[in-house]
């Protein structure tokens, strides 16, 4: 494959060399961080929570690509079921913690999966299903990229079982279509599938408010073990070693890390892989960083990253270009101010278990470990994207340049470790940098380690 031009992101990688020199924002300025506290609440009781992440194109302008795009995550308690219900939302879920059975409806068929931590699937949209916590320990955590099909970044779901907040389905009807529909009278009806209006029998009336105590705080009820032997006793199990089911759910460990060394590993499916994903243009990935160890600044050519962390803590580094934290409202000012210089941008932030971060396509990104960390990362815009990292002693950009190219354009450098700030011509070089051209080239030797590697500059392997 050709090398490609990478002049347009010169400036972002050698900020990575000058990032010293460059101001940072803080947690509030920086567009490309959304702290735990921005996920909206949409149902809550004492089994679990479901929870909503704001709109990605409210926070900034640069996100006007992920306005079709949002980010919901489930969290419920041991033995507690998600009652049935359906959105108008192409979904991909992933298992982040616990063990669930994910039973799936359709016309004539109904499916059952055995899901554990880094299992995936695709369900979509308009797919009744319903998902149950079937371990005895450990709380249910699952994370859900949703994308609506109806109005762009609102999703709507539908219970077929009323609840006090939100009737059934089936009540919208009116009372002759009812009947007609399921051939007997209303009165029937109501009494078997819809909250009863009418005075009723003592005993009937228990049973009622029992109903609507469990429902009370919406879809998340407390089951007991024998219910949860019976939903899961004919459930299959994703497959370890394949990643291309059509329907079924795949895990995003099944094959050996695309990058790895014992400071990390980094585990991908891409659409390539993978028929459901490919429906979608999405990648999912998931990465482990040691604590200490760095992911080696990197950036993707086409693809956006939505990056959530299930575990541990760290700190990110982001380049890109000054003002990207301004919102809708300040696109005419910047549209005057368009014809001015860009300056570089450095974005920091601090990481911790539910936060997410947005990676733009072409925008340099360094991830720091200070305890063990897990981050599982959706990729839009996944077909043909390239990653290309700017430092490490592996698959850097430059590695694609014949030898006499690089001879013919670098005097001297043909036998230096491959990285993409090589291909810096050697007088720009020197009018970029303090130091001399044959100096940064040293310098760019120094990392003997690819993808990750110690976060201690100064310290050797």
């Amino acid at each position: 494959m050709a090398a490609t031009p990478i002049k347009p992101l010169m400036l972002l990688a050698i900020a990575f060399l000058a990032s010293v020199c460059v101001s940072s924002r803080s947690d509030q300025e920086n567009p490309f961080i959304f702290k735990s506290n921005r996920f909206q609440t949409l149902y809550e009781n004492e089994n679990g929570h479901i929870r909503l992440l704001q709109k990605f194109d409210k926070r900034s302008k640069i996100f006007e690509n992920l306005q079709n795009y949002r980010l919901l995550e489930y969290k419920s308690k041991p033995h507690t079921l998600f009652l049935p219900q359906y959105t108008d939302a192409d979904f991909i879920l992933v298992v982040l913690s616990g063990k669930a059975t994910l039973t799936v409806l359709k016309s004539n068929d109904r499916n059952s999966f055995n899901l554990e931590r880094g299992d995936a699937i695709k369900l979509p949209a308009g797919t009744i299903a319903y998902l149950a916590n079937r371990d005895d320990n450990e709380d249910l955590r699952v994370l859900d990229l949703a994308i609506p099909v109806n109005k762009p970044g609102q999703l709507q779901s539908f219970l077929l079982s009323g609840t006090q907040n939100q009737p059934s389905l089936l009540s919208g009807f009116s009372k002759n279509i009812l009947e007609a529909a399921f051939n007997t009278n209303y009165e029937e009806i109501e009494k078997v599938l819809l909250e009863q209006q009418e005075q009723e029998p003592q005993h009937r009336r228990s049973l009622k408010d029992r109903r609507q105590e469990i429902n009370e705080e919406n879809v998340i009820v407390k089951v007991s073990r024998e219910q949860i032997e019976e939903l899961s006793k004919n459930a299959k199990s994703s497959s370890k070693k394949s990643v291309s089911s059509e329907s079924g759910p795949f895990n995003l460990r099944s094959r050996n890390p695309i990058y790895s060394n014992k400071f990390g590993k980094f585990f991908e499916i891409t659409p390539e892989k993978n028929q459901q994903l490919q429906d979608l243009d999405i990648f999912v990935n998931s990465v482990d960083i040691k604590e200490g160890s760095l992911l080696l600044p990197n950036y993707n050519s086409r693809a956006i990253v939505i990056v959530t962390v299930t575990e541990g803590k760290g700190d990110f580094e982001l380049v890109g270009q000054r003002n990207e934290n301004q919102g809708k409202e300040n696109d005419k000012e910047e549209e005057q101010e368009e014809e001015t210089s860009k300056q570089v941008q450095l974005y920091r932030a601090k990481l911790s278990p539910g936060d997410v971060f947005v990676i733009p396509a072409g925008h340099p990104v360094a991830i720091n470990a200070s305890s063990d960390l897990n981050l599982i990362g959706f990729g839009i815009n996944a077909e043909n994207n390239e990653r290309n990292f700017l430092a490490g002693e592996e698959d850097n950009v430059i590695s694609q340049v014949e030898r006499p190219v690089k001879e013919l354009a670098f005097p001297g450098s043909s036998h230096e470790e491959d990285n993409v700030i090589s291909q810096v011509e050697r007088p720009v070089k020197e009018l970029a940098f303090p130091g001399s051209s044959h100096e940064v080239d040293r310098l760019l030797k120094n990392q003997k380690q690819s993808y990750f590697a110690n976060a201690q500059p100064l310290q050797r392997e």
